[in-house]
């Protein structure tokens, strides 16, 4: 017989009377946070990912192609426009593809090196940046900041929070309208700016976008990399002992502690680490590298930064804070062998996957048809007899003109003996275009005589695009079905 176990209930004590009740939060307060500013060699980077992004993002829409912007993406008509790229809703295919590219990419970016995609090129990092760099010619470095925060609201700091804010929102809508840009023609937004005669779409998606850059980047920042991506959380699953991540080299440093720069630290018993928590100051999200790996450090290496700043003050070794792999701590091996561990199965899997879709995504443009054709049987029209007992079937075809230039397609049908397209003329497509063409199919008397009534036999039509000055001749093989009456 089984025996139950009674857990006696201790009683609570009661709140002595007149004594003030103390109320406990089950979650910590947002602390904000105030990074220093930081040079150094990666913050030349990131700096240099900042102009290659917004030179892109913000020049792309501006850039004339082919009488028209570079990037278009125009959903009235349904053409997305990739320089001399034409692509339509039937493409998607390769949008997936290059999802899958990117995702693939990101995984053996991880694998061989961390985050290094947060720190230096993800948009919420590069725009975090840029409002920083703001926020910091208005109010000043780390302690202006929180010295202006502390005290009493002068002229001053009115002034100057005004202006930063100002500025951001300018960002934050040059940003939306640049957005805008691309799903509309800028040239012609840029026009209804001017008069603020934006539809009732593009007024959301300006304001939204604009927006959520300015809270992003301008009040959320750090709080978006550790609660609202995802890819903080699931990227434990892509790091190994052999991912090189922004890394404390405890043995160096510890024990920590406070020195003149004419002093020994082995005589003081000291390792080189001064704990002069710069290191935490400049960190973007607050967090302190010396406790180890975090899921909320971006990989910025904004404290390697500093960090060899002080160790060259000092007259150290600079690489006390560096970007390392656990293994090579563990078992102090220099840059050379852990570089050597790179090529492990995870990353060559990660690399000969995309490797191959990559080939593939390629080829596949490079092969790709100039011109599409959707073979429909006329629903209205039924299979019927026409003149000379000929059997009639119609068809309407969908011929799109993948190309910007006009062009013109010739029409025929095979299958059966005697088949034949009776209106199928040569038909003219201009540039980017599409057209619907109707085409009646026609077959003997005395062939269809020789097929079962009510029967259907497969026939094939063939699209062909004449050749016209640097455009050589090229054909499309549609399959579909002729229908012979009861």
């Amino acid at each position: 017989m089984n025996k139950r176990t009674v857990i006696p209930i201790q009683p609570v004590a009661a709140t002595p009377e007149g004594a003030d009740a103390e109320l406990v939060s089950l979650f910590e307060r947002t602390r904000k946070l105030y990074p220093r500013s930081v040079s150094g060699w990666f913050n030349g980077w990131r700096w240099g990912f900042v102009w290659l992004t917004q030179l892109i993002f913000y020049g792309l829409p501006w850039l004339p192609w082919n009488d028209r912007q570079s990037v278009l993406f125009d959903l009235a008509t349904r053409r997305f426009y990739i320089f001399d790229l034409v692509l339509h809703p039937q493409d998607f295919i390769y949008l997936t593809a290059l999802l899958v590219l990117s995702a693939l990419g990101l995984f053996l970016f991880t694998a061989v090196a961390g985050r290094l995609w947060c720190g230096f090129a993800c948009p919420q990092t590069v725009y975090t940046q840029i409002y920083m760099w703001v926020e910091q010619r208005f109010e000043g470095d780390r302690v202006a900041r929180m010295r202006r925060d502390n005290g009493p609201w002068t002229f001053d700091r009115v002034w100057r929070r005004a202006g930063k804010h100002a500025v951001w929102i300018a960002i934050g809508l040059w940003t939306g309208f640049t957005f805008v840009g691309y799903f509309t023609p800028i040239q012609g937004l840029a026009a209804e700016a001017r008069t603020l005669s934006f539809g009732p779409w593009e007024w959301f998606w300006v304001l939204f976008y604009g927006f959520a850059t300015y809270g992003n980047a301008g009040h959320m920042r750090e709080q978006v990399c550790k609660y609202m991506c995802p890819y903080a959380r699931f990227q434990s699953a892509m790091f190994d002992h052999d991912t090189m991540i922004v890394s404390y080299d405890a043995a160096r440093g510890d024990p920590r502690g406070a020195r003149s720069r004419k002093a020994d630290p082995k005589a003081l018993g000291l390792g080189d680490c001064v704990d002069c928590t710069l290191c935490v100051q400049v960190c973007p999200t607050g967090i302190d590298i010396r406790d180890g790996l975090q899921y909320e450090c971006i990989g910025c290496a904004a404290c390697i930064d500093i960090c060899n700043g002080v160790m060259d003050k000092l007259g150290y070794q600079p690489g006390l804070i560096r970007f390392s792999t656990q293994n090579g701590l563990a078992n102090g091996w220099n840059r050379a062998q852990m570089i050597r561990r790179v090529l492990r199965p995870r990353v060559l899997i990660y690399g000969a996957i995309l490797g191959a879709i990559s080939i593939a995504f390629v080829t596949s443009l490079v092969l790709r048809s100039p011109f599409k054709v959707d073979v429909i049987r006329d629903r209205g029209t039924l299979a019927r007899i026409v003149d000379n007992g000929r059997v009639e079937n119609v068809y309407r075809l969908q011929v799109m003109n993948g190309t910007e230039r006009m062009q013109r397609y010739a029409v025929t049908v095979d299958g059966l003996p005697g088949l034949a397209a009776v209106n199928a003329a040569p038909v003219e497509i201009g540039p980017a275009q599409a057209r619907w063409v109707p085409v009646r199919v026609q077959l003997p008397f005395e062939e269809a005589g020789k097929l079962k009534p009510g029967s259907s036999h497969p026939i094939h039509f063939t699209i062909q695009r004449q050749a016209a000055g640097d455009d050589p001749a090229r054909d499309v093989r549609e399959r579909s079905t002729f229908l012979v009456p009861r």
